[in-house]
Order: C-alpha cells, then structure tokens, then sequence
C-alpha cells in the first residue's frame, strides 16, 4: 500500500472525491507509473492492435510514449520494441 496520505486529502479536499476514492486514485495512478517497460510496451502494443493499428503504426507510437513515462525508459529502438512483444 502507498503513503500519501497529504495527497489523498488534498484531493478529497480540492475536488469531487471522498478520502476512499481520492486513495483509490492516487493508488491507480502509481501501479500505472510504476509499470515495467516491458510490460507497458506489450500492454500498449495489445491496446493499438485492438484498435486496428499495424505494427508500423504502434511501435513508433509506443517509443514516443515511452519517452513521456515517468520514470524515462531506455532508448529502445523499434527493434528492441518488436522483441519486447514476439520474443
């Protein structure tokens, strides 16, 4: 579990939320930031090919978001990308 007790109230506080959903979120949005690269590249992948995208189309997409991860991946080439997915 997190700590971010100052967080879940300022949210409660400053929106909509109540201290229960406020927690719910701030927990949400760290497991999301907190995602391997790996998985969140095969995530990813399965989300745009779901949508219809071609592999030309995610993996370049996917290496711009990567760039914009909290925590900054590793410049992974679309190679690597590919890899991550099939292995």
């Amino acid at each position: 579990m997190h700590s971010y007790e100052d967080l879940v109230a300022h949210l409660a506080r400053t929106s909509s939320l109540r201290p229960g959903e406020a927690d719910r979120v701030v927990a949400d949005v760290l497991a999301y930031f907190s995602e391997r690269t790996e998985d969140f590249v095969r995530r990813r992948h399965g989300e745009l090919k779901t949508r219809g995208l071609t592999n030309d189309e995610i993996f370049p997409r996917v290496a711009l978001e990567l760039r914009h991860r909290r925590v900054l991946a590793p410049d992974l080439s679309l190679r690597q990308l590919r890899r991550i997915v099939y292995g």
